[in-house]
C-alpha cells in the first residue's frame, strides 16, 4: 500500500484581520507539506455568517502571499478538491448530517435559544453548569424524546430545528497528537454538539470541518490548542461516518503567549506595547491596527520569528531563510508549552534579515523613501550611505534618521553636543581649519585626516575634542559613521561650508 500524499490545510474564518498565531499555523502547515512533497491548501471556512467581515477573506490572501506562503489549491488557485469556500460547499453538509440521522449517531433538537437560556440561568442560579448531553436531552424537546410523527410535522410546519451529535456514553477516546503524544477523553464529560441549523441551512464548525478535511484528502490536521477539546467530538464523527481509516493524524499547536508570558498574546497587547499582531494595516473604525508589512518588517524576518515561536531546529542557529525552515522543519521538535512573544526580539530578527540583504536592493528601498522626501540622489551615492549606516537600524524607514546629513545640512545643532564639544579653543581652531580644508589636493578620507591630523599637533589640542567638533559641524550632532568618510561623501566644498556655518551659527 502507497502512503498517503501529505496534504496539509489552513483553514481560517474571515471574522477580521489575521492575527499572528494563525499566521504561525500557516507557516507550520506549509513548511510541513513542503518537507514532505505535500500540498498546502487554504480553505475558508465562512459558516457562521453571522460573523463575516466583508475584506476578510482578501485579507487573508493578500497576508499568504506577502509572506511568500505559496498556496497550492484554495479560492483563488483552484483544484479538484474545489469549492474552497465552504458556503459554497452547503448541498455538501446536509447529506452527511441526515446519513447521522438515519445511523442513529444524531438526532433533531427543537428547543429555541430563549429555552435554552432559560435552563442555563436555572443552572447558574444554583451554582451549577447546564449541558445538552446524556444526561439532560431526554428532558428536552428533540427526536429522542418526541414520535417520529410530531419531529416530521414540526419540520413540515417550518419549526427552526437544529442536528445535536449523540454522544455515546462510558466511551474513551484516545489518539497519538503529533506534538502532545497520546490523549485520552471519556465521553461522560462531553455535551451533544450542534452540528447542523435549519436557520440558515449551514453546518457548524465541527460537521464542515470533518466532511471537508475527509473529501479534500487531508493526511494532517496542523491547528492551535485551542481546538484540542475538539478531538474527541471530531474522532468520534470520523468514526460515525465510516471514515476511521482514514482519519488524518493530529497537532497542535502551543499558544503564543503575551510578553510577560502570562495569557494568549492579543490585539490589546500590541496596542499597549506599540507592536504589531497582524500580518498587514487593518483599518478599523477607530482607526489603523498596524501590520508587520507596513511597519517595515520584511517578510523573511516575520517567517524567522514565527517559526521559532513554539518550535526549534534543535541546534543554537536563530537565522533562517524559508528554504532552511523547510529542509530542518519538524512538528516532533514543535514544544507543548506556550511561546512568548518578544517585541524586541521581533526587531533584532528584522535587523538580522536587513543585514543579509544585498546593499542594492536596501539602496532601491532607501530611494524611495528619498524621492518621497523629493530628494534626488544617484543611486551609487544612496548605496554606498546604505552600506555605510545599516548596521544602525532595524528598518529601512530609520536609515533617514541615520544619514540625513548626507542629503542636508544641519539646521540646527544638538544642545548637550555643542555645550560638551564646542568650547575652550575649540571655536577658534574650527574657524583656522576651513583653510586648511581647502588646501586639500586629493579628497580622500585619509589626505583630509592627515590635514586636521597635522592641524591639531600644531595647536596642541585633543583629537578626541577637535574631531567631536568636526563631526558635530558636518552632522549636527554626536552621532554617525566614519567622519572622514562623510567628509569625503560629502565633498570638498560642502564640508568647507559646513564649518564655516558652524563657526558662524553656534553661540
Amino acid at each position: 500500500m502507497t502512503a498517503q500524499k501529505v496534504r496539509v490545510r489552513f483553514a481560517p474564518s474571515p471574522t477580521g484581520p489575521l492575527h499572528i498565531g494563525g499566521v504561525r499555523t500557516a507557516l507550520f502547515n506549509y513548511l510541513f507539506a513542503k518537507k514532505h512533497g505535500g500540498d498546502f491548501i487554504l480553505r475558508i471556512e465562512d459558516t457562521d455568517s453571522t460573523r463575516f467581515v466583508e475584506g476578510a477573506e482578501e485579507y487573508i490572501n493578500e497576508s499568504m502571499e506577502w509572506l511568500g506562503l505559496t498556496i497550492d489549491e484554495g479560492v483563488k488557485q483552484g483544484g479538484e478538491f474545489g469549492p474552497y469556500r465552504q458556503s459554497e460547499r452547503r448541498e455538501i453538509y446536509k447529506k452527511y448530517a441526515d446519513q447521522l440521522i438515519e445511523t442513529g449517531w444524531a438526532y433533531y433538537a427543537f428547543d429555541t435559544s430563549e429555552e435554552l437560556d432559560q435552563l442555563r440561568a436555572e443552572a447558574e442560579a444554583e451554582k451549577k453548569t447546564f449541558a445538552y448531553d446524556m444526561h439532560s436531552r431526554m428532558q428536552m424537546k428533540n427526536s429522542l424524546v418526541l414520535s417520529d410523527d410530531e419531529v416530521k410535522q414540526r419540520i413540515d410546519a417550518g419549526e427552526p430545528w437544529v442536528i445535536r451529535f449523540k454522544m455515546p456514553e462510558d466511551t474513551l477516546v484516545e489518539t497519538k497528537d503529533m506534538v502532545r503524544g497520546e490523549v485520552k477523553f471519556n465521553t461522560n464529560t462531553l455535551d451533544d454538539k450542534v452540528l447542523y441549523k435549519s436557520a440558515d441551512k449551514l453546518p457548524t464548525y465541527h460537521l464542515a470541518n470533518i466532511v471537508d478535511d475527509h473529501l479534500m484528502e487531508i493526511s494532517h490536521v496542523i491547528r492551535g490548542e485551542e481546538w484540542l477539546p475538539s478531538v474527541p467530538l471530531h474522532i468520534m464523527l470520523y468514526k460515525a461516518l465510516g471514515w476511521e481509516e482514514t482519519m488524518p493524524l493530529f497537532a497542535h499547536l502551543p499558544l503564543i503567549l503575551k510578553p510577560t508570558g502570562k495569557g494568549k498574546l492579543s490585539k490589546r497587547d500590541g496596542d499597549k506595547g506599540g507592536f504589531p499582531v497582524f500580518p498587514l494595516d487593518w483599518e478599523m473604525e477607530d482607526g489603523v491596527a498596524p501590520g508587520y508589512r507596513e511597519s517595515g518588517y520584511f517578510p523573511e524576518a516575520v517567517n524567522n520569528l514565527l517559526a521559532l515561536l513554539g518550535w526549534n531546529p534543535g541546534t543554537e542557529q536563530e537565522l533562517f531563510d524559508i528554504d532552511e525552515l523547510i529542509s530542518l522543519f519538524s512538528i516532533e521538535r514543535v514544544n507543548k508549552s506556550g511561546a512568548r512573544f518578544d517585541p524586541e526580539k521581533a526587531k533584532w530578527f528584522n535587523q538580522q534579515h536587513l543585514m543579509r540583504k544585498p546593499v542594492e536592493e536596501l539602496a532601491l528601498l532607501f530611494s524611495d523613501d528619498l524621492n518621497e522626501r523629493e530628494i534626488a540622489a544617484d543611486i551609487s551615492f544612496i548605496e554606498k550611505i546604505t552600506g555605510l549606516v545599516r548596521e544602525r537600524v532595524n528598518f529601512v524607514s530609520e536609515l533617514w534618521d541615520q544619514s540625513f546629513f548626507f542629503f542636508e545640512a544641519p539646521a540646527e545643532y544638538e544642545a548637550k553636543v555643542v555645550k560638551k564639544r564646542w568650547k575652550g579653543d575649540v571655536p577658534a581652531f574650527m574657524a583656522e581649519l576651513a583653510p586648511e580644508l581647502e588646501k586639500v589636493s586629493n579628497w580622500q578620507a585619509d589626505d583630509i585626516k592627515a590635514v586636521i591630523s597635522a592641524k591639531i599637533e600644531e595647536k596642541g589640542l585633543g583629537f578626541g575634542l577637535v574631531m567631536n567638533a568636526f563631526r558635530l559641524a558636518l552632522v549636527g550632532g554626536g552621532f554617525g559613521p566614519d567622519l572622514m568618510t562623510i567628509a569625503e561623501m560629502l565633498g570638498q566644498e560642502e564640508t568647507i561650508q559646513r564649518v564655516k556655518a558652524a563657526v558662524e551659527n553656534i553661540a
